[in-house]
């Protein structure tokens, strides 16, 4: 890839929630996820989901699909993984460990932005008996690791949520029988308001090994900036997520002036009112470091 990232890059979004599942936990059913203290959380991979989804909406190749938006027919991430680098095989001869890794970051943006592990199991035509005697080195899985340069964090509401519980009903039943059957009735769960914050950095190190360019810090901030595009559900209809904030922060050099936590700390958020219900009842502020360029998209 040319033009590698050369200076560290550190971003917050704050993201509303009204009437709506930012991130259900399939433990709880479903419910809109919520630490012990009451604060509502979305995770890290629901995040990179959505910024997957929005890179695959422009254009961009992406290894680890959804099912529903899967664009080249492969049912899995193994099949999808093996299916590439059995296109660069010669005769007998395969590609190497660092020659796969490196193909994997030419290939699909989400694995040189974030990472990925390929695992493989090793392919043994030898007998069971055989197979029994073999050394523990032999006959095992093998994986390659991809460590990539953009980190995001798990995303924390700013005061605690309220979560609403609601019944609903079906108008018709799922399988056959006589009257109403008990799959008719379900619960609905949402957080009535929230604000979360989404921090995150990109590291100039890890992007030179994935190859991770500029253009594709543009492309990161594109989707970030359009995070809720194409996203509705039944849990999340279009208007009840949104993208309030975005601060886009570029240092000067590859280590960075600063932390990436004294960055984040930089953006203050206050609540006005005692029980904030919309993005206009908080004060955002922001305590400028020295020497550090600010963007505020939005």
């Amino acid at each position: 890839m040319s033009n590698v990232l050369s200076n560290k890059i550190d971003f917050m979004l704050i993201i509303s929630a009204t009437n709506a599942n930012p991130n259900g936990d399939p433990l709880n059913g479903n419910r809109p996820r919520e630490n012990y203290d009451g604060y509502g959380e979305i995770s890290d991979v629901c995040i990179k989901r959505k910024i997957r989804n929005r890179l695959q909406d422009i254009g961009e190749k992406i290894f680890v699909q959804s099912d529903e938006r899967c664009d080249d027919g492969c049912k899995s991430l193994s099949e999808r993984a093996t299916k590439f680098f059995d296109s660069f095989k010669k005769g007998n001869t395969e590609l190497t460990d660092e020659e796969k890794a490196t193909k994997a970051c030419e290939e699909w943006i989400d694995v040189r932005s974030f990472g990925q592990v390929f695992a493989f199991k090793k392919k043994n035509k030898k007998t069971k008996k055989e197979t029994e005697d073999l050394d523990e080195s032999e006959g095992k899985s093998v994986s390659i690791g991809i460590r990539g340069p953009v980190s995001i964090h798990q995303s924390i509401s700013v005061n605690p949520v309220d979560i609403v519980s609601m019944q609903i009903t079906k108008s018709v039943n799922s399988e056959p029988s006589e009257g109403k059957s008990s799959d008719t009735m379900g619960t609905k769960h949402f957080v009535s308001f929230g604000l979360y914050q989404i921090k995150g950095s990109i590291n100039c190190q890890l992007a030179k090994k994935t190859g991770f360019s500029n253009e594709d810090a543009e492309l990161i901030k594109k989707a970030l900036e359009t995070l809720f595009e194409n996203d509705a559900s039944s849990a999340r209809p279009d208007g009840s997520m949104e993208v309030c904030k975005f601060i886009w922060c570029k240092h000067n050099n590859p280590n960075g002036q600063y932390s990436s936590a004294k960055v984040h700390r930089s953006v203050k958020i206050e609540a006005l009112t005692e029980n904030p219900k919309t993005f206009s009842d908080y004060k955002i502020t922001i305590e400028k470091l020295a020497d550090l360029n600010y963007e505020e998209i939005l």
